[in-house]
Order: structure tokens, then sequence, then C-alpha cells
């Protein structure tokens, strides 16, 4: 077990370096799944994108594509962006706003920008989490909700403001509908603040979004996530301002399997989805034409884009 310069065990299992891309000038930072950590708490995936630029006409198209057995939760902390799903929602998101889109048994949905963003320019950053859905719930029937940002508790602290996003956590609880014990909250941090990050949930993992952060007295580059050791409070500080977001809750039932853009306690079930959204029998999101098809070779998990 490493240890700190104090020669104390270090409050770090496992530090996640993220996995880079630049698609075009639009950058993401995947930081979870890792080869040290498949999931913190549910939480699958963990991408970080942007923050990008784009000029007058230009923006983001993600075209329709499925889900299986996860909950996707979008969170932007600069610009906008419309989802549209096969249930027939259609909801913009705005900076401290959530959308938790339920999979379960299958969902289709597309991310755009608006044409009124693409016709003025507009930056996009944000980061857009995977929560893997308890057994019991991976064939729900799909749904999809909004929460406003003035829905979400805000926790205060000096020098410290935090927005709930999902779950519970410093005794308050966020209206997100959650399958599991879970938390996810986004702070901001003034330079010279600290608090104590309790044990309130088994699994935790903090990532810093930007600015110089120490986590347990270690510091933590940007961009990189700290896994803690279970059932320790751990202080974080901030030596300049800085953004980071808290996630994690109980281990989940088990493994999981990731497929394209599938997750799933079986095989089968992927196989299943596959077979679905190659023979067109996911139904559609109304009045889109496009799709993305199914991958000839097996990937990664698929990201935003």
């Amino acid at each position: 077990m490493a240890r700190t310069d104090s020669g104390a065990p270090s409050p770090i299992a496992a530090l996640l370096k993220p996995h880079t891309k630049d698609l075009g000038g639009f950058e993401v930072q995947r930081l979870l799944p890792a080869i040290d950590a498949q999931m913190v708490g549910p939480f699958i995936f963990f991408d970080h994108f942007g923050p990008a630029t784009f000029p007058p006409g230009e923006g983001v198209d993600v075209r329709p594509h499925p889900h299986i057995g996860l909950a996707t939760v979008t969170y932007l902390l600069e610009g906008a962006m419309m989802h549209r799903d096969s249930l027939g929602s259609v909801q913009r998101i705005e900076p401290g706003d959530v959308n938790w889109m339920t999979a379960g048994v299958g969902i289709v949905h597309s991310e755009r920008t608006a044409p009124e963003d693409r016709t003025t320019g507009h930056r996009l950053h944000g980061l857009q989490t995977w929560v893997a859905l308890p057994k019991a719930h991976e064939q729900d029937e799909p749904s999809f909700a909004h929460y406003a940002s003035a829905s979400l508790p805000t926790i205060a602290l000096p020098g410290v403001t935090m927005r709930l996003i999902a779950g519970t956590a410093f005794g308050q609880r966020s209206p997100a509908s959650t399958f599991s014990p879970m938390f996810y909250v986004a702070v901001d941090m003034e330079a010279g603040s600290a608090f104590d990050l309790h044990p309130e949930h088994e699994e935790r993992g903090v990532y810093a979004i930007d600015g110089e952060l120490l986590v347990g007295g270690e510091a933590l580059i940007t961009h990189h996530m700290a896994v803690l050791r279970s059932w320790t409070t751990v202080r974080i500080e901030a030596r300049s301002r800085a953004a980071l977001v808290l996630l994690g809750g109980s281990k989940l039932d088990g493994e999981r399997l990731i497929w394209w853009n599938f997750v799933a306690s079986s095989k089968e079930l992927i196989d299943s989805a596959s077979t679905r959204w190659r023979e067109r029998s996911f139904p559609p999101v109304p009045d889109e034409t496009e799709f993305i098809p199914l991958p000839e070779k097996p990937r990664a998990a698929g990201t935003l884009l």
C-alpha cells in the first residue's frame, strides 16, 4: 500500500489517468472504465469533453444510437445541447441541469447542437457518465427525466459551493431517481478552501476538472481521478481556484460487460441488443432518419461522439 510523506497510508487506492482523444478540435478525456477500476460505485463510464469552441455553422451531431442496461447522465459546464430519444423526449440541456436517461431494456437517442447555437457559434464543455443498473433493473422499461439546475440541492461551505447532481451526500438528496446507493457532486472551490469528504459511501472517486488540488495531502493532477480507500475521511484542499466532481456509491452486484454502447450482466443480453439494432427493431427517434450502424468489430465502450 502506498504511503504519504508522513508515513501514513495513502488515502488514494488507485490513480486513474485519462485516455485522451482529439476529435477534430473536440477533446475527450476518458477515465472509466480503467484497468485499475472498471467501476466506482455504479459509475462504469466517465467522459470529460471539451472545452471546445465551435465557429458559426458548426456543432455536435451525435446520430441516433442505442443503449441497454445503464442510465446516461449528462451534465454541462458550458454551452447547450438538444436531447431527443425514442420515447419522444425533446429536451434542451444547459449548464447546471441534469439529463438522466434510463435505458433499461433499450432506448435510442441523439444529441445535437441546437440550430440557434449553431448559427452564432458556441462553446461546449461537460461530463457524460454511465451508471450501470443493478440486475433487478437492467431490463426495466426505458425512461427520461430532466432536472433543472434550480431543482438540485446546493451545499455551501466556506469557500466551497457544491451541486448535488444525483444520489445522497452531505445530508442532502438529489431529486434524480437512482437505482442503487450513489452520489455525484459538482464542486467549485476558492483558492485556500478545504472540506472533508466523509465515508458516506463505500466507493468514491475525486476527478479534477481544473485547478490545483490536494487529496489527503497528495496533489491530484488535472484530468486525473483519485479512487479513494473505502471508509476513510479524506480532506480535499484547493491551492488555486478549482473545479472537481465527487462520485461513487455502493459496489454493484457483480461485474458488467461493455460492448459498444451496451452494458449488461450477461453476453446474451448484449448479443440480443446487437441483433435488435442490426435488424432495426429498436424504436426510432421521431423525426430522425440517421443512425449509427453497429460496429463490424468489437471496440471500447462508446463515447458522446
